[in-house]
């Protein structure tokens, strides 16, 4: 049975996945009320890592030297992306606005491939990059023009997953998904609790509710994202993926204004729909393939 005969299956999927990308935002909060980052997300992701693992384990056994390579210093990006990501999270005074802030990464996709990789972006960069700028000093003129620690960390954290973006389609480009996606995870458990050990302290008894947050995290927000993306990128084209995974920000922005009360004001808004706007125009092609696909339905 073929791809294009699951497109509703395919969409449900891939929406799960935004939704529980976005809840991961509001538990992995709630988490760090009573754990330190490093140690929280150390744990979060090992704990997702051996569950994928149960059922990746086939695709690991086969997995070759080359593959386990390039998988494992991707991972060990991605440990570095969220290590900035989880930072940012902890210093956050407004999650929603840093959920659009780290949806930055997708934009500088085509600017890190020109810098390191030397590929010619398409002319639209040129236009969600200034977009994309705009909307970031927005942000930061909300309380005057001050750039909060939290939105340095979610940038930096941005232009790691580009770069990390870029070297999934070059360095590991024949590894199976679900394993990359196991060794990825599970990499991040194992360089950030030794690093947490060495640098925080840790808390002699951690309250249930949260631990709750923690298996949150790891089993709804981590393991069963993955694979709910994994599924529906399996059922459609990746440009049509691509197109609902860019709601994440806006879900999470949903989330937290849910969760935690939080409210925009109206630069901070601007900012956020600049933002958005630079995301979808630098993937302007995708968007344009799904919106004519969808009216040839």
């Amino acid at each position: 049975m073929t791809a294009a005969r699951h497109p509703l299956e395919a969409d449900l999927f891939l929406l799960l996945a935004t939704l529980a990308a976005a809840a991961g935002w509001i538990f992995s909060k709630e988490a760090l009320a009573g754990l330190p980052p490093l140690l929280f997300v150390g744990s979060r992701f090992l704990l997702a890592g051996v569950a994928l693992a149960v059922f990746g384990w086939p695709q690991l056994r086969v997995l070759g030297r080359r593959g386990w390579r390039g998988a494992l210093m991707v991972g060990a990006l991605f440990a570095l992306a969220m290590a900035f990501w989880i930072s940012g999270l902890q210093h956050a005074r407004h999650i929603g606005e840093g959920a659009f802030i780290a949806s930055l990464g997708v934009v500088l996709v085509p600017l890190v491939g020109r810098l390191f990789f030397g590929e010619r972006p398409p002319r639209m960069v040129w236009v969600s990059m200034p977009l994309a700028l705009v909307g970031f000093a927005c942000l930061s003129l909300e309380h005057g023009f001050r750039v909060e620690p939290g939105q340095w960390f979610f940038v930096a954290a941005a232009a790691v997953f580009a770069v990390l973006i870029n070297l999934n389609g070059r360095v590991v480009h024949d590894v199976p998904a679900l394993a990359l996606s196991t060794v990825q995870v599970t990499t991040v458990g194992v360089l950030m609790l030794p690093l947490s050990a060495a640098l925080e302290t840790w808390p002699g008894a951690v309250q249930a509710p949260v631990l709750g947050w923690l298996l949150g995290s790891a089993l709804f927000a981590t393991t069963l994202r993955f694979f709910a993306q994994l599924h529906g990128q399996s059922l459609t084209t990746p440009s049509h993926a691509a197109v609902i995974l860019m709601l994440e920000p806006m879900w999470t922005a949903l989330a937290a204004a849910w969760w935690f009360g939080e409210r925009m004001g109206a630069l901070q808004f601007f900012g956020c729909t600049l933002i958005f706007s630079a995301l979808v125009l630098s993937r302007w092609r995708v968007v344009r393939d799904v919106l004519r696909m969808l009216a040839g339905r």
